[in-house]
């Protein structure tokens, strides 16, 4: 419970201030690409922290900056609920950001260390839990706090959250006595501080305004993809000629590790993208309110959170590798059954591809997690730790980027090979318009010429099709990421299975 919280409130604050944007934009006088920032301003702060909270904790002790990153989050959150000003709030939301980076991978870090192999997929099953729930609740809850009281409270609520979350990281976490501490006199990798701010900063900037400034047909986004490719480049020749680097990457060597991190990053692609896609279809194509689309996803939820433990407990007996190679298989079957969704599907169709995809999903958190830091030395962990939940959080980031992208070039796509069809020409065409104008003139009357209203009523119902299209497509593509990381099981070493008294390098 001390490590889950944090994470937790933390994953909670990505999403909790999506459905309250049209809300603090009318209160603070924003424009609607300025309230944006709100979002990105946390989401970029989160980046540049998290690869930095190894470096941080071996800095100031692992406890201290637990502790320290979560009283600034709580404090920030209170500040984010009384800010009068957009610059206000967005400056807030920084700190925010801040404080929230070095949450993730100090608590994955410490629940790696403290329990031993054979406990560790039960506590990664019960520490998934909290990572699910964040996302899961920060919507509802953002709403639900939005429309009954205001949108101020969806940062105050997080003051009683932090202050739970600090009593318990005071009592129940520890610094372990083989974790390296900062030496007196040991240099400052200020090059290599530099080249990370700057890299993953404009790397977040560019995936979240990337489709809205329309990708590089904008010098804005050329110009961050430049600084960021630049930095990110120098920065992996830089960090692994340094005795003491900002991020250890020599830490690749292990395959293990290597492997489980291009599976998580790309299974988070694959997966964050369809969490986009799925209530966004619900909800633009078929009318779903925001609760119906709640309910939706619901019961996949709900199957997620039961199954989470479930599997953690399969890890002590089962070979970790086949348990991700069939969550990956469902999760790939997930997104092949909603390639199918078309504009006649019933609800029970919705909940049914949700369902399957939250079967899969502890296969992957879990196993995932356990496969890439079973050989991570203990005096390595806070720095592997930080590097998995920065690929992790990117390749959510790059999924989602990549999903909206492709949906508005698909759709425009189908849109066009459709419209080619809206001829004199085409026997269904002519028979639809003449139909439509004939119901127009009964209810309208047929003194006037209903031939544009015909028309229009024809070209919505050709974008809502195109669009549908679209997502099928893009639902496609999914599957064929999720089966073609299968192959890469073969590059994870075989986990420790049974009772072991703990990890190399203990």
């Amino acid at each position: 419970m001390s490590v889950m919280i944090p994470t937790m409130i933390e994953i909670l604050d990505t999403s909790v201030a999506n459905v309250s944007l049209t809300h603090i934009q009318g209160s603070l006088s924003a424009g609607q690409e300025e309230v944006t920032w709100v979002l990105t301003s946390y989401l970029v702060a989160n980046a540049v922290i998290i690869p930095m909270s190894g470096w941080f904790a071996k800095l100031f002790g692992r406890k201290r900056y637990l502790i320290s990153s979560l009283i600034l989050f709580t404090l920030s959150s209170l500040l984010c609920g009384t800010a009068t000003s957009l610059p206000e709030l967005i400056l807030f939301r920084v700190l925010q950001g801040i404080g929230g980076g070095g949450l993730q991978p100090m608590s994955q870090s410490i629940l790696l260390e403290t329990f031993s192999y054979e406990e560790r997929g039960m506590a990664l099953g019960i520490y998934g839990v909290g990572v699910v729930l964040g996302p899961i609740l920060g919507p509802v809850l953002g709403g639900y706090l939005t429309a009954g009281y205001s949108w101020r409270w969806i940062f105050y609520i997080n003051l009683p959250i932090g202050i739970l979350a600090v009593f318990m990281c005071m009592n129940f976490v520890f610094d372990p006595p083989y974790q390296k501490r900062w030496q007196k006199g040991e240099k400052v990798d200020t090059i290599g501080l530099s080249l990370l701010c700057l890299g993953i900063g404009s790397l977040q900037i560019m995936l979240d305004k990337g489709q809205q400034e329309d990708w590089f047909h904008s010098s804005f986004i050329v110009a961050l993809a430049c600084v960021a490719a630049i930095c990110l480049v120098f920065l992996i020749f830089w960090e692994l000629r340094q005795e003491s680097p900002i991020l250890d990457l020599r830490i690749f060597k292990d395959r293990s590790f290597a492997s489980g991190n291009i599976i998580m990053f790309l299974s988070f692609f694959a997966f964050f993208g369809s969490i986009v896609l799925l209530p966004l279809f619900l909800q633009t194509l078929m009318g779903y309110s925001s609760f119906d689309a709640g309910l939706v996803l619901g019961p996949g939820g709900l199957l997620t959170l039961v199954m989470l433990p479930f599997v953690g407990k399969l890890t002590s007996r089962v070979d970790a590798r086949i348990l991700l190679g069939i969550g990956l298989m469902i999760l790939a079957w997930s997104v092949y059954y909603m390639s199918g969704f078309n504009l006649q599907i019933d609800f029970a169709t919705a909940v049914t591809g949700r369902a399957i995809q939250g079967i899969g999903m502890p296969m992957l958190f879990v196993t995932a997690s356990y496969l890439t830091m079973a050989y991570v030395p203990l005096n390595h962990m806070n720095n592997a730790a930080a590097i998995f939940s920065l690929l992790r959080n990117l390749g959510g980031s790059f999924g989602v980027a990549f999903v909206t992208t492709l949906l508005s070039r698909r759709s425009q796509f189908h849109q066009n090979r459709l419209v080619e069809n809206l001829t004199q020409f085409d026997p269904g065409f002519n028979y639809r318009f003449e139909q439509l104008k004939a119901a127009l003139g009964t209810r309208l009357g047929e003194l006037t010429d209903h031939s544009q209203q015909a028309m229009a009523i024809i070209y919505r119902g050709l974008r809502r099709q195109a669009t549908a299209m679209a997502f099928s497509d893009v639902f496609y593509i999914q599957t064929f990421i999720f089966l073609g990381l299968i192959g890469m099981l073969f590059f994870v070493r075989r986990p420790p299975i049974g009772k072991v008294s703990g990890p190399p390098g203990h």
